[in-house]
């Protein structure tokens, strides 16, 4: 028995709703897979990156997914070649982002 299952026989009349940016990314039309993505740290150039990949959507609902990490944290990063490059070792929080917002994620390397 989970929690979820716990928490609905103490409250049986309570109607559980689906976590705050899984909510908000339903509405913004975020297509959410089941495939988990991949959050892989490396260095470039000296510099700690962290690089997400595995997204199989719609081209601007990725942009517009990087767009929404980068504003949250408030760090820089770009787009290249279906990957999102962020500035930063930022990965247990881009991890917690991304599960907030309803995907699966996959640490990868060091």
């Amino acid at each position: 028995m989970d929690l979820q299952d716990q928490l609905q026989s103490l409250f049986p009349d309570h109607e559980f709703s689906q976590g705050k940016k899984e909510a908000e990314a339903s509405q913004r039309g975020l297509w959410v897979q089941d495939a988990p993505l991949r959050c892989k740290y490396e260095k470039r150039h000296g510099k700690a990156t962290v690089i997400i990949q595995g997204y199989t959507g719609d081209k601007e609902d990725f942009k517009r997914l990087a767009k929404e990490i980068k504003t949250e944290l408030g760090i820089g990063g770009s787009i290249k070649d279906e990957t999102i490059i962020l500035q930063g070792d930022f990965r247990p929080q881009i991890m917690q982002i991304l599960k907030e917002y309803g995907f699966k994620v996959k640490p990868v390397g060091g």
